[in-house]
């Protein structure tokens, strides 16, 4: 495919809105409005400059529109790039978008301007991934943390080791090259010294991992217990909204529900789930079946226990079964206010929380143990995390192969097989940043992308 002929997609959202802008990126692109555009002479304008016009279709006018041109290389994409902003009719965005397409543009693919900018040296791959994530950014930590990236904060911190491991690399390949000498360009002192401290700060930054990643994505959050505990009321309240069907009945909720909320900058995806529990109900065992599912995906359960109606020795079987999955829970004591004062006691000494729902009483004090569990402070500009799953794999192999160049010092291997392992860590490195590529890795890059972006 070649990444200069035109393309053309609709950068905004679907549906009906006030405005809707279109977007083409591509050698021919102002030309090719030109040809459709009744106006000013949009070939011979300066860069960044808007026109007020009218797109036609032969004699049939479409719309009046505002065109904005963007010459090479000052651009997003570092083509030429028009974005044209017409009334937000879903019928108006259709017709000028065929009407672009008779002229020779194609439909551009999912991401496809953000490749062509990546392509074109505008930014690395890892400032592209973070285009995306800014857009889906859903809380003030997820947008910072993007924008930080994609402002070129990690993507520099690895170009500077990338260069600190090819200035020991090249040094050892050239002592391949007098071999029968036996000379040493690449102090192994100082190899050694260089990659403790890269090593140090790789794993400062995968460790980073589990924060970013809850910044980024949230954390699921299964609300689970046994039937009539209260967890569709609970669910409500932390929503602040009648979500869930609250009833006495036993087994009411049969299927998931689930909801966001952000609660200390992170975003929280809260799942109510069917009580667990032994029916012979097929609808209601396929509840429980996926309850157990969901528990087993989530980052957090909020165990809820009855306190108006338990017994000591069936609330240890019940946190039992689910303390096994070892994923963090949070044991909540719910009616509290008709508890046994005795028991409660007993469990406040276990860490649980107390509260009563339907009441909304302690509420606050439930909201601020889940934030608390995560400990997640404030992204600021210019912090370095590391919130995407690729970079972090990436990471993890660049320290390993780190690893084996020291053990392989302690071993005094010879040069040869120093250099390959060193290759091994630049070649990861290179695969954040987009040094390195493939096809396939680009592709499912950017397939994830909106087709306008």
């Amino acid at each position: 495919m070649t990444y200069h002929d035109t393309i053309v997609a609709l950068a905004t959202a679907q549906g009906i809105s006030a405005i809707a802008v279109i977007r083409l990126s591509g050698d021919d692109a102002i030309a090719m409005v030109q040809r459709v555009f009744h106006g000013k002479d949009l070939t011979v304008q300066p860069s960044h400059t808007v026109h007020l016009g009218t797109i036609y279709d032969q004699d049939k006018t479409i719309d009046e529109v505002l065109v904005t041109i963007f010459k090479e290389p000052n651009s997003f994409t570092k083509q030429n790039a028009v974005e044209i902003s017409c009334h937000g009719s879903p019928l108006i965005v259709k017709e000028i978008i065929k009407v672009l397409l008779k002229q020779g543009a194609r439909l551009a693919e999912p991401g496809e301007f953000t490749k062509r900018a990546f392509l074109n040296g505008r930014f690395d791959l890892a400032q592209a991934e973070a285009v995306a994530d800014l857009i889906n950014s859903e809380t003030d930590n997820a947008r910072q943390a993007a924008l930080n990236q994609m402002r070129g904060g990690f993507s520099k911190e690895i170009n500077h080791l990338r260069e600190e491991l090819i200035h020991f690399a090249s040094l050892i390949e050239l002592e391949l090259d007098f071999g029968e000498e036996d000379v040493e360009f690449a102090k192994r002192d100082d190899l050694k010294k260089l990659i403790l401290e890269i090593q140090g700060y790789l794993r400062s930054l995968i460790d980073s991992f589990d924060a970013g990643n809850i910044i980024k994505n949230g954390v699921p959050t299964v609300i689970a217990g046994k039937p009539n505990a209260g967890k569709s009321t609970l669910l409500n309240v932390l929503l602040n909204e009648e979500k869930a069907i609250v009833s006495d009945i036993a087994g009411t909720t049969r299927d998931v529900i689930e909801d966001e909320v952000t609660m200390g900058g992170i975003n929280f995806r809260f799942i109510d789930t069917a009580g667990l529990r032994e029916t012979h109900d097929v609808v209601e065992a396929m509840g429980v079946e996926r309850t157990r599912d969901r528990m087993k995906k989530a980052s957090l359960i909020i165990y809820l226990v009855d306190l108006s109606n338990t017994t000591e020795e069936t609330l240890r079987k019940e946190l039992a079964d689910v303390e096994v999955l070892n994923i963090p829970i949070i044991k909540v004591g719910n009616k509290m206010d008709r508890a046994d004062k005795a028991l409660m006691e007993k469990l406040a000494q276990e860490g649980f929380v107390f509260i009563a729902a339907s009441e909304k009483q302690n509420i606050q004090h439930l909201k601020d143990t889940i934030v608390s569990t995560f400990h997640i402070n404030t992204v600021k500009q210019g912090d370095v995390l590391v919130t995407n799953l690729r970079h972090f794999q990436n990471l993890t192999q660049t320290y390993d192969a780190l690893q084996r160049v020291l053990e392989g010092l302690a071993s005094h291997i010879t040069g040869d097989f120093l250099a390959m392992d060193i290759r091994q860590a630049l070649h990861y490195l290179g695969e954040i940043t987009g040094t390195i590529t493939t096809d396939d890795l680009l592709e499912n890059i950017f397939s994830k992308f909106c087709i306008g972006k």
